[in-house]
């Protein structure tokens, strides 16, 4: 199979032929029909987050028909179209499994971090981390979902009855969530990066009553804001928009310095959180959400030998939308 491998953070992915791997007892051959991009994979790429296991095949926004079954799996069938989320793996003993935080658990293993991920021809999966694709989604928005939309929905969750809500950094994540709170009767306020007035405008177009950028301040007060962008000095901005009794969400695996700022800035009550990973209800959660809404992702299509192309565009914030990466 082809496959896009990390040999060594800071060097672009290098496209090698692979052997096909075959599924253990509790997993899962999935043929890769597309993978979407996202900012993970960049931090990934470039270092940010330390230890991935080399070499590595990134991406965890998979979807894939199954072609094959271990010995032990119950819940899927060859044929069946599966989704593969950035959580591959956890060890379900600890105390943060037991008690329903399996997204924090010390042992979890991670989709194209610590397990090979979807940017290849195939990939294998633990059965009991996969989702069933919601009818309806074809394979290239459906990818989007599973993590954007996933991990995405998670922060959107720790906002509570917010009837005002900004999203800093409009992007793959918050182009989803974003039809989530209009639906919900909620109002949008999306800040994009300064003079991204393309940004800007997708935002008005999906159902946000106001758009500007990160450095302005909304015409109204907050009650609740989530930072998607991975922009550290956006958290006193954020703090500053939000009333009394708001809440701030950093919803990013990773984040650059957080400069000091004033107690005035967090007193009142506020409350400044972040967001980890996902667990396995919020998948199920939000998968039967989206097509409620009906959630409509937008993507910018790229062949897998320009993965490298794709990431570079992200990271340059040139992605309308989402980046997903098809095989054939």
């Amino acid at each position: 199979m082809r496959a896009m491998v990390l040999t060594e953070p800071g060097q672009p992915l290098q496209l090698v032929d692979r052997p096909i791997p075959n599924p253990g007892p509790t997993q899962v051959l999935l043929r890769v029909k597309a993978c979407g991009i996202c900012r993970t994979d960049l931090h990934i790429v470039d270092g940010e987050l330390a230890h991935p296991v080399l070499p590595l095949i990134p991406g965890h926004q998979i979807v894939g028909t199954v072609v094959e079954t271990g010995a032990q799996i119950q819940r899927f069938r060859v044929g069946d179209r599966l989704g593969v989320p950035w959580l591959g793996r956890t060890c379900g003993q600890c105390r943060y499994c037991r008690r329903g935080q399996e997204n924090l658990c010390d042992a979890a293993q991670f989709t194209g971090y610590q397990l090979d991920g979807g940017y290849a021809d195939y990939t294998v999966a633990d059965e009991q981390f996969c989702f069933p694709i919601p009818t309806g989604y074809p394979d290239l928005q459906a990818a989007p979902l599973l993590c954007a939309g996933l991990i995405g929905y998670r922060s959107y969750g720790m906002i509570g009855a917010a009837e005002t809500v900004g999203f800093y950094g409009f992007g793959s994540a918050a182009h989803i969530l974003s039809q989530v709170a209009c639906y919900e009767g909620r109002q949008v306020y999306a800040f994009t990066r300064t003079g991204d007035r393309s940004g800007q405008a997708f935002a008005l177009s999906l159902g946000a009553v106001w758009a500007g950028s990160s450095e302005e301040s909304p015409p109204v007060p907050l009650d609740a804001a989530i930072i998607f962008a991975p922009i550290g000095p956006l958290v006193p901005q954020a703090l500053k928009a939000v009333a009394k009794g708001g809440t701030v969400v950093c919803a990013g695996i990773h984040m650059s310095e957080i400069p000091s700022f004033a107690y005035d800035l967090l007193w009142g009550e506020r409350v400044l959180r972040s967001v980890a990973n996902l667990t396995r209800q919020d998948g199920d959660a939000f998968l039967k959400l989206a097509p409620k809404v009906p959630v409509q992702t937008e993507v910018q299509v790229f062949p897998l030998e320009a993965t490298n192309q794709a990431l570079e565009m992200l990271r340059q914030g040139r992605i309308r939308g989402s980046a997903v990466v098809v095989m054939e």
